[in-house]
C-alpha cells in the first residue's frame, strides 16, 4: 500500500473542472513530482491532498486515514506539511518566532507564554541550522531576502515532524546556487525518510531528483512513471505541447 493514495478525484468551480478523475499513488520514501502545462490541475489537486480544498468527489488515504473530510489542521496532525508562504500576518515576527508557531503543541499559543518552549526553541534552531539561516534566528521575517524566506519557509514545514511534505514549485524564483541547497536538502531528508510530493515546472530539477513523476492535462493524469520514461513519451510531449 503506498503512504498517500488518490482515487477518482473531481474538482469542478462552476462550470470549469480543474481536476477530472485523477488517480495517482506517493510511495514512502520517494520523492514524487507532480507536473504538467498550465491549467493541468496540478494546484487544485495539491490543495486537495492538503486539505486547503475539498474534492467534489473521489478518495484521498494516507497510511490508511480518509483526508477528505478533514481540516487542514488535522491532516498536519496525521503526519502532513506543506510549505506556506510568510503571511502579513507573521511578517512582523523574528525568524524564530514564525517557526515556533509552526510547531506542535503549542504553536501560536507558545508565542505568547512568557518563555518559547526550549524543545520548540531547540527544535527550530536545529531546521534553521539544516538550511543554513540560524544565523538570522532573531532576524525579522520581513527584512528576509526573498531566498531566505523560501528557506523560512521550507524549515517551517519540518516543524511538525512530517512523513509526508508537500512542496509547491520549491524552484520557482530562485537562482542556481540557492536551488542547489535546497534539492540537497530534499535529498538529505528522503535518506531519513521523509516523503516528499513536489508541484514543480522546473523540469531539469524534476528529472534529476524524482523517483517517481506523475503527469496531469485537463484534470486528469495521463500517466505516473521514473523521469526516463516520463521524458521520452510522446503524450507528455504533445501535452506540454497544447495538443492533447
Amino acid at each position: 500500500m503506498a503512504l498517500l493514495e488518490v482515487r477518482d478525484l473531481h474538482k469542478s468551480f462552476g462550470g470549469l473542472k480543474a481536476v477530472n478523475g485523477a488517480s495517482f499513488d506517493v510511495e514512502a520514501g520517494s520523492i514524487t513530482a507532480l507536473i504538467g502545462p498550465n491549467g493541468a490541475g496540478k494546484t487544485t489537486a495539491f490543495n486537495m491532498v492538503s486539505g486547503v480544498l475539498k474534492p467534489d468527489s473521489g478518495s484521498i488515504r494516507f497510511e490508511g486515514h480518509e483526508l477528505t473530510s478533514l481540516s487542514p489542521h488535522r491532516i498536519t496532525a496525521l503526519g502532513i506539511s506543506r510549505t506556506f508562504q510568510i503571511t502579513r500576518g507573521l511578517a512582523h515576527l523574528t525568524v524564530l518566532e514564525n517557526m515556533v508557531a509552526a510547531a506542535p503543541p503549542a504553536g501560536f499559543r507558545g508565542l505568547f507564554s512568557s518563555k518559547m518552549a526550549k524543545r520548540e526553541v531547540d527544535r527550530a534552531m536545529e531546521l534553521l541550522e539544516f538550511v543554513g539561516i540560524s544565523h538570522l534566528a532573531e532576524a525579522g521575517a520581513e527584512d528576509l531576502s526573498y531566498g531566505q524566506r523560501k528557506l523560512l519557509e521550507f524549515a517551517s514545514a519540518l516543524m511538525q515532524g512530517p512523513r509526508l511534505v508537500l512542496l509547491d514549485e520549491p524552484a520557482g524564483g530562485v537562482n542556481p546556487t540557492l536551488l542547489e541547497k535546497i534539492v540537497g536538502h530534499i535529498r538529505a531528508l528522503r535518506d531519513t525518510g521523509v516523503t516528499f510530493l513536489i508541484v514543480e515546472h522546473n523540469m531539469d530539477m524534476v528529472m534529476s531528483l524524482s523517483d517517481s513523476v506523475i503527469v496531469m492535462a485537463h484534470g486528469a493524469v495521463l500517466m505516473q512513471a521514473d523521469p526516463a520514461t516520463v521524458r521520452d513519451d510522446p503524450t507528455v510531449l504533445n501535452a506540454y505541447l497544447g495538443k492533447v
